[in-house]
């Protein structure tokens, strides 16, 4: 079985807009399956979106077509924006995983 991170492939050939997403995905998780708030899935995804998409603007980076420097600025951005309300484990875990895609870029 290949091994994955948010559904990624490892073993195949990762693009800046599959991290990108990764972090959706990732912030997601974090912020709504990881703490049991999942009543409504597509609005908390939809909320996630946005959140990374200020995260972007904030770092000046591009949300549509990021390099790689503009993703290690929205991570650091978004671990310290979730510092105040969230388990410094979780922060820890999903950004490891983020970083771990971002290595094979």
């Amino acid at each position: 079985m290949p091994n994955k991170i948010y559904g990624i492939d490892l073993d195949k050939k990762i693009t800046p807009l599959i991290v990108r997403d990764a972090i959706v995905s990732c912030f997601f998780k974090a912020h709504c399956e990881d703490t049991g708030v999942e009543e409504d899935k597509l609005t908390n995804k939809e909320y996630c979106r946005m959140i990374v998409e200020k995260s972007f603007e904030e770092v000046n980076g591009n949300f549509d077509d990021p390099s790689k420097e503009d993703i290690v600025n929205v991570v650091a951005r978004l671990a310290d924006f979730s510092k105040s309300f969230r388990d410094p484990k979780i922060i820890l875990k999903h950004k490891d995983q983020i970083e771990l895609l971002l290595s094979k870029l």
